[in-house]
């Protein structure tokens, strides 16, 4: 039997690539004679960068030395060269929410992330895959197409993964939705939905595609610059060979913290869902019935305290329980609705 364990990051508690390796273990606990395949997964947030590094062979981590960080100190830029000409690189890790002492929605920057993009590209990359997600700031990007220059989108184009769909403006927007999530108050919100307008008016592109409210706006800067606002989890299922070995499977295994009825919407375990014809779904939190096998680490291990203190003993319990319930309920216990 050839199972492929595809987990997100467990937010908060345990990173993608853990999480793969204790469920894998836990399955093979109870059925050691199979083909067992981790490819940890992100959905274009926090985690991606690290994620893909720890399912592509010969993916190698960039130094872009020094960059601006969301509060406007030095921070460790990195960007990942896959191999081909394609380099990643994640917003969370030079501008994320956790690089700021205290949350400051109102000053913080995402200047960095475009100095990152500019040393990939002036280092010969001919893609660039940039994942958004896990921002400090709501300043519509412009600190990024400022550091980039009069550099322009390379040959092979720039894919920008998000893992939202929101736009950039109005009551479902990056300022009233994620203002709040990073420590705007409501007079601070109005204030940087008129920054918005403000950027929208001055780059022109259409403030109403979905993820163009990506990471404050900076999905939309970056729309404008003209790379493509893409859904996350696919585009990583693609980069990491998830795509390819998922279809040919028996089984993918996928997870996360909490599944509920956002998991649908660009996650991770949605996207496996969607994708593949036998599914289990294991998350600290069963929010949603899945419509597949499905374990809540919370039930195994009695409560959500207990869950998050060891996650790697649950993760692996629910492995083997998953394979338990391959060999007494069969594959159609795994099988999608729809």
């Amino acid at each position: 039997m050839r199972v492929v364990v595809a987990p997100d990051t467990f937010k908060g508690t345990w990173p993608a690539e853990r999480a793969a390796a204790d469920i894998a273990r836990g399955w093979r606990s109870v059925r050691p004679h199979d083909a067992v395949a981790e490819i940890p997964q992100a959905d274009g947030g926090e985690g991606t960068l690290p994620g893909v590094l720890a399912a592509v062979a010969g993916a190698e981590l960039r130094s872009a030395g020094p960059v601006t960080g969301p509060a406007g100190h030095p921070v460790a830029g990195v960007w990942l060269d896959l191999g081909d000409g394609t380099a990643l690189c994640e917003l969370a890790v030079v501008a994320g929410m956790h690089l700021m002492p205290t949350p400051d929605a109102l000053r913080a920057t995402s200047r960095g992330l475009g100095e990152v993009m500019a040393h990939a590209l002036d280092a010969g990359a001919t893609r660039l895959v940039v994942a958004l997600g896990g921002s400090a700031s709501t300043d519509g990007g412009l600190p990024v197409l400022e550091a980039l220059g009069d550099r322009r989108p390379p040959a092979r184009g720039v894919a920008v993964l998000c893992d939202v769909r929101a736009p950039l403006l109005g009551p479902d927007g990056a300022a009233a939705v994620f203002g709040p999530q990073k420590g705007a108050t409501p007079l601070e919100v109005v204030a940087l939905e008129a920054r918005l307008e403000q950027v929208a008016a001055r780059l022109g592109a259409d403030p109403t595609v979905p993820g163009a409210g990506a990471a404050g706006g900076v999905g939309y800067a970056l729309l404008a610059w003209g790379a493509t606002l893409v859904e996350g989890a696919p585009e990583v299922a693609r980069l990491t060979g998830l795509a390819a070995a998922g279809g040919d499977a028996d089984l993918v295994i996928t997870g996360e913290g909490r599944f509920d009825a956002q998991s649908r919407l660009g996650k991770v375990a949605g996207h496996a869902l969607a994708s593949f014809p036998r599914v289990a779904v294991i998350a600290g939190e069963v929010a949603e019935d899945p419509g597949v096998w499905s374990v809540s680490l919370t039930s195994l291990a009695g409560s959500r305290e207990a869950a998050m203190g060891q996650p790697s003993r649950w993760l692996e319990e629910a492995g083997a329980a998953a394979a338990r319930a391959w060999e007494e309920r069969g594959p159609r216990a795994f099988v999608p609705a729809g």
